[in-house]
């Protein structure tokens, strides 16, 4: 019988946060946690989409259905996805790596030449994702250099495949571990 074993982690890095911590080092703990990848997408209310690459997506309640993402105070498109009162959560495949850096490279209009379909308030949807969740903005909520969206869910289509993962600063593909 063959057992697989996980290697041991090497010496612990200690980061004092009372102070205010470097950066890139607290981004590199912050990488230890492997995500999943999503794409947020809104039609703001001047009409103009708008889409980003996020890992920030979480599962907040399910009575009544709430989801939130987080979203940097300087970000580009701030104002047209807290204005918009709605956005899409496309979860993204593990075929879907080259769409999330996409998403990722700031550019004038990342749907030109892009298929999509509207969902819940105009909510560009993308196809061949996992999940896609319609949402109307429920609360926004200040916390430090971001803002945290919740939303409360409206429609949601899912669909089985491996997802895509986000793990220290690299995309990957979760593998099943046996006992």
């Amino acid at each position: 019988m063959s057992v697989s074993t996980i290697a041991t982690p090497a010496t612990p890095v200690r980061i004092d946060c009372t102070a205010a911590p470097e950066p890139r080092a607290l981004r590199q703990a912050m990488g230890r946690f492997a995500t999943g990848v999503a794409i947020i997408t809104t039609r703001t209310r001047t009409g103009e989409l708008e889409g980003m690459t996020v890992n920030s997506f979480s599962s907040v309640s399910l009575d009544p259905p709430l989801v939130l993402w987080s979203l940097r105070r300087q970000a580009r498109a701030l104002t047209g996805f807290v204005d918009a009162g709605c956005f899409a959560v496309n979860i993204l495949s593990a075929t879907q790596g080259a769409l999330s850096r996409h998403f990722a490279t700031p550019m004038a209009d990342r749907f030109e030449s892009l298929a999509w379909e509207p969902g819940h308030g105009g909510c560009p949807l993308l196809p061949g994702c996992l999940a896609s969740f319609e949402c109307d903005t429920h609360e926004v909520v200040g916390a430090g250099d971001h803002l945290i969206l919740i939303g409360r869910i409206r429609h949601v289509t899912h669909r089985d495949g491996a997802p895509l993962v986000f793990h220290g600063g690299q995309y990957g593909v979760p593998v099943a571990l046996t006992a």
